[in-house]
């Protein structure tokens, strides 16, 4: 088993940079022909939204087709899989930011009823609590 840091998988989801992009391609393909999974875990999810809306001015929808692209691929075992599928639930239903629907639902599954926050953005999250 093998990781992948957000920089390979940027390379591996906008293509680019071609070499870097045949590389990853190349990498998380020869993982799949061999059985290999290779994990994303939550801070590469998190960085790798923040790079496609502040670097790539991905919209929303672009940025949601991807990740549901990532988490119906095989082989990419994704870190506490279901904290990140309920986060990217909160992130399509919500204005908050996909990393701070994280650390909602990473908080929940660590044992917090709510995370306090001054983000308005999040009053609508039931893992939240304005202050």
């Amino acid at each position: 088993m093998k990781g992948i840091d957000t920089n390979v998988l940027i390379r591996y989801l906008v293509a680019d940079d071609k070499k870097q992009a045949e590389q990853a391609s190349k990498t998380i393909q020869n993982a799949a022909d061999e059985g290999e999974s290779l994990i994303l875990c939550t801070v590469v999810l998190a960085e790798t939204v923040g790079v496609l809306e502040d670097v790539y001015q991905l919209s929303k929808g672009e940025i949601l087709s991807l990740l549901d692209k990532l988490f119906s691929t095989a082989q990419f075992e994704i870190e506490d899989r279901d904290s990140a599928r309920q986060a990217l639930e909160d992130f399509r239903t919500s204005k908050a930011d996909f990393a701070d629907c994280l650390i909602g639902r990473k908080n929940r599954l660590l044992g917090c009823d709510k995370t306090f926050t001054f983000d308005q953005d999040l009053k609508t999250l039931d893992t939240f609590e304005l202050l």
